[in-house]
Parts: structure tokens; C-alpha cells; sequence
């Protein structure tokens, strides 16, 4: 049987999709100016490690949200898509929310 190879591209996309998916996020990115965005490089970042998957993801929350909640949702959100669609095993989900949009 061959391996299946998951290239970092398609994990930082199921990442970026299984976040937006949480109703409190308004879009995934760096919050304040869109040159910040420029600067700080993707607002998804991936590190395989011993087979494991390491996320970081910044996030710009919807008004009004509860922050410790949302971030939990993204965390496991992010976490089932890889361990559920990719078939890969997570070694731990950062979220940080950068901004809070309109």
C-alpha cells in the first residue's frame, strides 16, 4: 500500500475553513490595517512535527462574542477537521484572536 502525502497548503486551507465555520468568527487574518496582514506572513501556520500537527491561527472575532468560548471552538473546529478529514493526528491548536471586526 503507498503513503499518502498531506502537503502543508492543504492543511493551513482545512485549517482556515474549519475556523470560519465557527459563527463567531468573522474572518481569519490579522486584525487592524491589511498591511499587517503583509508583514506578519499567513494568519494560518502549520509545523509537522513526529507526525503530529502543530496550528497556529489568528483570528478576527464578530462584536460581541465571548472570547474564551470562541477560541475553544476554533481550537476544536481545527482540530477535528485535520484528525477527521486529513487523517492526520494533532499535536496541539493555538488560536490567537487579533482583533475584533465590524
Amino acid at each position: 500500500m503507498e503513503a499518502l502525502t498531506v502537503g502543508p497548503g492543504v492543511i493551513r486551507e482545512t485549517v482556515r475553513l474549519a475556523a470560519l465555520e465557527v459563527p463567531g468568527v468573522l474572518r481569519v487574518g490579522r486584525g487592524g490595517p491589511r498591511w499587517r496582514g503583509w508583514v506578519g506572513g499567513s494568519p494560518v501556520r502549520i509545523r509537522v512535527r513526529d507526525g503530529r500537527v502543530h496550528v497556529t491561527i489568528w483570528v478576527v472575532a464578530r462584536p460581541r462574542q465571548r472570547l474564551v468560548p470562541l477560541t475553544a471552538q476554533v481550537r476544536a473546529a481545527a482540530a477535528s477537521a485535520v484528525e477527521r478529514l486529513l487523517g492526520m493526528e494533532i499535536g496541539g491548536v493555538t488560536v490567537l484572536v487579533d482583533g475584533v471586526g465590524v
